[in-house]
């Protein structure tokens, strides 16, 4: 009996808990037999419904849209895109870059800035820092004794230059053959202990604030060295923020996401992807976005596959049926102003534009530059073409001028190329071909295309939406 009333108490809390979450979050719409919860919903709404988004959608024209997303998922789903390799590895890029950082122990950043700053420390090992400024002759292990003899020559008379009253950075810019130093007059940056060769660092800590060295000779070549500045490391409150910010640029996120993710692997026994599959799970339960967020990356790639797959590429490549769709629609892309399609091209003699024009008289435009290059550009170029294209009356002067007989407004050609022609079409009320417009029928057919995808997959899944719960987005 205590059994029983056990068993009951359990499953009426149960019960209750399920009730209190639906309350909390009830379905606002079943899509091929699946709940869509209202946070869901709402996700998906107020992010592509924020202040930066151009083209924002009511509320009723976003269902409409949102169902047919989640409908195109759902036959992606069903077509076992998800299971292929390339879908699966695309996604657990997107799905660790958000994961693997929260693996990381709270910390761990500020434990490797405070670690690279100890280190600085111990390099420095007592000593201060430098900033010192440089003229260097370069002297390649492998010159003559000539050639060092000319380069110490000249390093001796630099000296002795500096000694008469000469400016260093006057000297470091003219003759030193360190460009960058040399630009900044011969200025470096700032240096401890082990940051250069022996021989230079050596003169470098004998100096004091303000001191010129003697020429010296190192593994590199011949130096004189004036020690501009010199201080203690700032307190590491101080350099706290900028020791952060190089070790970001190096990398520093990633590198302790991964750690942080092999650890946990080890310790589980599990594999990364293991890991990372599980804590998905756990960190997705407890925080909603970061739950919509994944599976946003996960429709969102099931989208493009079925929809690049399924629409834009069949569509795109049906030459058939854009030139019927272009044909059955052909008042929709009439204009006002005259056009020209085709290819201008510019010529070094005068007499290749109308060789040009009779090349290619009646030839396809797809065969235009492969004819001109074979016959006129093999050794070197003597035409200059650009790619076919759709000008419309006063977008550019030389179709205006060859085309439109416009006299006005002519600019000035190449010096190397003084010649202009053309060859195409005049379109006076709209396009004659579909190529003409391609990308414009292209991009509306495909539109089509969706909208037909979309209604079959209407007809194909079943979609109930409940308007009392809808009533209540944005407003609990």
């Amino acid at each position: 009996m205590k059994r029983i009333a056990l068993f009951l108490i359990l499953s009426f809390s149960q019960y209750l808990i399920l009730s209190v979450s639906a309350q909390d979050d009830p379905i606002v719409m079943k899509i091929a037999g699946k709940d869509v919860p209202r946070s869901e919903f709402e996700y998906n709404y107020n992010k592509n419904n924020t202040e930066n988004v151009i083209d924002k959608k009511d509320l009723e024209d976003y269902i409409q849209l949102f169902i047919n997303y989640k409908l195109k998922v759902q036959a992606a789903e069903d077509a076992k895109m998800d299971t292929a390799k390339s879908f699966i590895d695309e996604f657990h890029t997107y799905r660790n870059q958000q994961i693997m950082p929260l693996l990381v122990p709270t910390g761990a950043e500020e434990q490797e800035v405070r670690a690279y700053y100890d280190g600085m420390l111990k390099q420095l090992d007592g000593h201060d820092l430098r900033f010192p400024s440089h003229i260097f002759l370069r002297v390649p292990q492998k010159s003559t004794a000539d050639e060092q003899a000319v380069k110490k020559a000249l390093i001796d008379s630099l000296y002795k230059a500096l000694n008469d009253g000469t400016p260093f950075a006057e000297l470091a810019k003219k003759y030193s053959e360190d460009p960058q130093s040399a630009a900044r007059g011969g200025d470096l940056t700032w240096f401890g202990p082990g940051q250069l060769v022996p021989e230079f660092e050596k003169v470098m800590y004998s100096l004091q604030k303000g001191e010129t060295s003697e020429p010296f000779l190192s593994t590199v070549g011949y130096h004189i060295v004036y020690l501009k500045d010199c201080k203690q490391l700032e307190p590491y409150e101080e350099l706290q923020p900028k020791i952060k910010n190089y070790l970001e640029s190096r990398g520093l996120a990633d590198r302790l996401a991964r750690q942080a993710t092999d650890s946990l692997s080890k310790v589980r026994g599990m594999t990364a992807e293991q890991l990372l599959d599980a804590e998905t799970e756990r960190l997705c339960a407890e925080d909603m976005e970061l739950k919509y967020l994944v599976q946003e990356y996960h429709d969102g790639l099931l989208l493009y596959e079925i929809s690049k797959t399924q629409i834009w590429d069949p569509a795109a490549k049906d030459t058939t049926a854009l030139e019927k769709y272009f044909k059955k629609n052909k008042k929709k892309y009439a204009w006002d102003k005259p056009h020209f399609y085709g290819m201008p091209y510019y010529t070094r003699q005068q007499q290749d534009v109308k060789a040009v024009a009779k090349l290619l008289k009646g030839e396809p435009e797809d065969r235009w530059t492969t004819k001109v290059r074979d016959a006129f550009n093999k050794d070197s170029i003597m035409i200059r073409m650009e790619q076919p294209h759709l000008y419309e009356k006063g977008e550019n002067a030389y179709i205006d001028s060859l085309m439109f007989k416009v006299r006005e407004g002519k600019t000035k050609l190449r010096k190397e190329f003084p010649y202009a022609g053309a060859i195409g079409r005049v379109l006076k009320k709209g396009p004659k071909q579909w190529t003409d417009v391609s990308a414009q029928v292209v991009a509306d057919y495909q539109a089509e295309c969706d909208r037909k995808f979309a209604e079959g997959l209407r007809k194909r899944y079943e979609v109930v939406v409940y308007p009392e719960v809808i009533a209540t987005v944005n407003k609990h």
